[in-house]
């Protein structure tokens, strides 16, 4: 694709090389080195974007569509948006830390967010959500212990390591996962049993020591929850 899109892309400027003296040999003007990243941000949207981003948007969701880039081979930010904030039922919930994400996981997450955790928080805790904080999205690397690619490098995973509450109180996977009180702990896991219904793959602190602080919520398709 990079090397189709390098065919279609013609230098700018309204000049022309001068024409060449008597006796000298014409030179075609030196062509300007053209970033990776620039060649790839030229290429058309893909035909789902548009309707994934008009489903975000009317999900109440602030966010930027963002260029598409690679960054490497199988490392890229496809049809990816930076999320602002996102829906609750009552107001909206902030998010941190969080880059690029992959339309479609975007818009599960703030599904997610506001009927899995803002409404389990007012259920369980009796607070609403007002932010939700992430260990970040896209990162070009393998999945730790291998030589296979994260899902993180096409920024299609999430890491979530934790929540605060309207009325101040910080939840932290790490911590409270099983050292919370009792309806702190329930709380986790029902928003990681609702993350189950909306991600493919969800890696939570039971899965291995690596997950031991966070939720890994990866992609739309095949499920695989632990």
């Amino acid at each position: 694709m990079a090397l189709a899109g390098c065919g279609s892309l013609v230098p700018g400027g309204s000049g022309g090389a001068a024409p060449a003296s008597p006796g000298q040999t014409a030179r075609a003007p030196a062509r300007p080195a053209v970033p990776v990243a620039s060649v790839q941000q030229s290429l058309a949207p893909r035909p789902g974007d548009a309707s994934c981003l008009a489903d975000l948007g009317a999900s109440g969701a602030r966010f930027d569509p963002l260029p598409d880039t690679y960054a490497a081979p199988g490392c890229n930010k496809l049809g990816t948006v930076q999320l602002m904030a996102l829906a609750g039922d009552r107001a909206p919930l902030s998010v941190a830390n969080l880059g690029p994400v992959q339309c479609q996981v975007a818009k599960a997450f703030g599904d997610w967010a506001r009927f899995g955790v803002d409404r389990a928080a007012r259920q369980i805790l009796g607070s609403p959500v007002a932010r939700i904080e992430t260990m970040g999205s896209y990162a070009c690397r393998n999945v730790a212990g291998t030589e296979r690619l994260s899902a993180h490098a096409r920024a299609e995973a999430i890491d979530v390591s934790g929540f605060v509450l309207a009325d101040g109180r910080r939840i932290v996977l790490k911590r409270d996962w099983n050292g919370g009180d009792a309806a702190t702990r329930e709380f986790l896991r029902v928003v990681h049993r609702s993350a189950c219904k909306r991600f493919g793959t969800v890696l939570g602190p039971e899965y291995n020591a690596a997950h031991e602080d966070h939720f890994h919520l990866e992609g739309t398709g095949a499920k695989f929850c632990r």
